[in-house]
């Protein structure tokens, strides 16, 4: 049984090797399912929409992409709320209520696919409520953090994240294998009839909700036996708040965008993507490898951010994803030109994989300047400025993920905007290498630079 932890002090190394090493994995390998689930339920709409249109549903390739967009945008603003509760509620009490809350957009999305006269007020509803997925990254992040010390912070949130980010994957590998076979019997309704010119077929749409509802049961009761809450780093709401004041959060936030917003954004839009720049292409057998690089590369992230200058290694993530967007640039479909899917889809995997270092390095980045930075603040009394480093970081890794996160929205959207204005998707790209250089600029400015006191 998980129970509240009255004094936790990781820093303290004979008390993480005699007992606070083994409660803190414990915590992250129970974290870890429960955030996957998370990411499956926040992107089972990126899957679901490429579906819709074939099983008879009337909606516009604009309606189709808001379906996409609207997951992440709810999942954003969520993410702002969810940033605070860890210290407040406990991680092993919201861990529990937030895993719990995915059954509702689970069910729901399970019910309305099965009748092509659901309305699309009800359908952006239950887009909508698929952000409680997304949502519940900042509470486990802020949680994981608290667990582990400064020198291992940067493997176990990449850890808990990159294994966690894999849900994107695993939604559009299971996905399209789930509704194919009807798994649930005569409780999980009626098949859908999809006419191609291949011939036709059916297929059970319900099942990319229903496939993840025992294993929500499962990691609830997990997450409710087996975590802890860590009652020594209690804080309030009004205390925590502090981080608004801080320049530092503001700025980690803007990285973030533009690391882990990349990944969401372009694992939500990837699949439509294709299958309109590229319509001869099975999208769905391909699109599961961005997120797939992108997580494993996450974890790969946090494990060489442990290692050398994470600062550094997010100055090289930004370089290679302007890499990646030109290369997408130019090998997209224009006019008459058919374009190349190989060079489009080597630029994508490259855009993935840097968007997934980025996410690890920028994620450890954020301890170390708020330990530089207080350190700085508390000059000499190195107690008190870890102490509030560390209850500052958690919250800012929490509110990052929030303001990340809004670059799942916002890039999908992009595409569609720059297609219904300009008929392809090129101005959007161009306003994503205009960003990449900003964060590029900033983050040398503030983190890379000598001269800067949160140099890192």
């Amino acid at each position: 049984m998980g129970k509240i932890l009255k004094e936790w002090r990781p820093e303290d190394s004979q008390f993480w090797q005699s007992k606070g090493r083994r409660v803190a994995r414990r915590n992250l390998w129970i974290s870890v399912p429960a955030l996957l689930l998370a990411f499956a339920i926040w992107q089972v709409w990126s899957v679901t929409v490429v579906k819709l249109p074939l099983v008879g549903f009337k909606f516009s390739s604009n309606e189709l992409f808001w379906l996409a967009a609207l997951p992440a945008l709810s999942g954003a603003t969520l993410r702002i709320f969810y940033s605070f509760v860890i210290p407040i509620f406990g991680g092993r009490k919201w861990t529990t209520i937030s895993t719990a809350s995915l059954l509702i957009p689970a069910l729901g999305l399970g019910f309305a696919v099965q009748n092509p006269n659901t309305s699309y007020s009800t359908m952006f509803v239950l887009a909508l409520l698929c952000g409680f997925g997304g949502a519940n990254f900042s509470s486990s992040m802020s949680n994981i953090s608290l667990f582990f010390p400064k020198a291992e912070k940067g493997q176990a949130m990449g850890i808990n994240a990159g294994l966690g980010n894999l849900g994107v994957s695993a939604v559009q590998i299971a996905v399209p294998l789930a509704i194919t076979t009807c798994l649930f019997g005569a409780l999980g309704g009626d098949a859908q009839t999809i006419t191609t010119p291949q011939g036709t077929t059916q297929v059970w749409l319900q099942n990319a909700g229903f496939i993840w509802v025992p294993f929500i049961v499962l990691s609830t009761l997990a997450a409710w036996f087996g975590m802890d809450d860590i009652g020594s780093l209690h804080s309030s709401l009004k205390e925590q708040s502090i981080i608004f004041k801080r320049l530092h959060n503001w700025i980690l936030c803007w990285l973030y965008v533009g690391t882990f917003g990349s990944f969401i954004g372009f694992s939500a839009a990837f699949p439509l993507l294709i299958s309109r720049s590229f319509p001869h292409i099975d999208a769905i057998k391909l699109a599961f490898l961005g997120p797939f690089v992108g997580a494993i590369l996450r974890v790969v992230g946090g494990w060489l951010s442990d290692r050398m200058s994470a600062a550094k290694l997010t100055e090289i993530s930004y370089a290679m994803m302007i890499v990646g967007v030109i290369g997408v640039l130019v090998c997209q479909p224009m006019g008459s030109n058919s374009g190349n899917f190989v060079g489009f889809f080597c630029s994508f995997m490259l855009l993935f994989a840097f968007s997934g270092i980025g996410n690890g390095s920028t994620y450890a980045q954020a301890p170390r300047i708020f330990s530089l930075f207080h350190r700085h603040l508390h000059q000499g009394d190195v107690k008190s400025a870890e102490l509030h480093a560390t209850k500052e970081s958690a919250t800012v890794l929490g509110f990052m993920g929030a303001i990340g996160a809004y670059g799942g929205f916002l890039i999908p959207k992009s595409f569609g905007s720059s297609i219904e204005a300009t008929g392809s998707v090129s101005m959007a790209l161009w306003g994503f290498i205009v960003f990449y250089v900003s964060c590029l600029l900033i983050n040398y400015w503030f983190y890379v630079r000598k001269q800067s006191v949160t140099r890192c």
